[in-house]
């Protein structure tokens, strides 16, 4: 979703160039880059957050991997650790 919206306004904050009133040059330049600068706004938020994301699907991916491996070598460690034990012992 925020790809498809990625130029979109920041928080819908637009302005609108108004009806009537004649053609003031002014006004549209202020509107235009008022609606530029939201939109630039929204595209930097957006870019903050997928990246945001993709780094912490990256790290629950990895750590989940980490756990899932270190729980596959559970018992290799404890049957090693026995026979550890069993050498200081004897």
């Amino acid at each position: 979703m925020l790809v498809r919206t990625f130029f979109s306004h920041w928080r819908r904050y637009a302005w609108s160039y108004g009806r009537g009133g004649g053609f003031d040059i002014g006004r549209y330049i202020s509107v235009f880059f008022s609606n530029l600068i939201s939109r630039v706004m929204g595209a930097a938020m957006r870019t903050f957050l997928i990246l945001f994301g993709v780094f912490f699907e990256a790290l629950i991916f990895f750590l989940g991997l980490a756990i899932f491996l270190g729980w596959l070598f559970i018992p290799a460690l404890l049957i090693l650790g026995l026979i550890f034990g069993f050498k200081l012992i004897l």
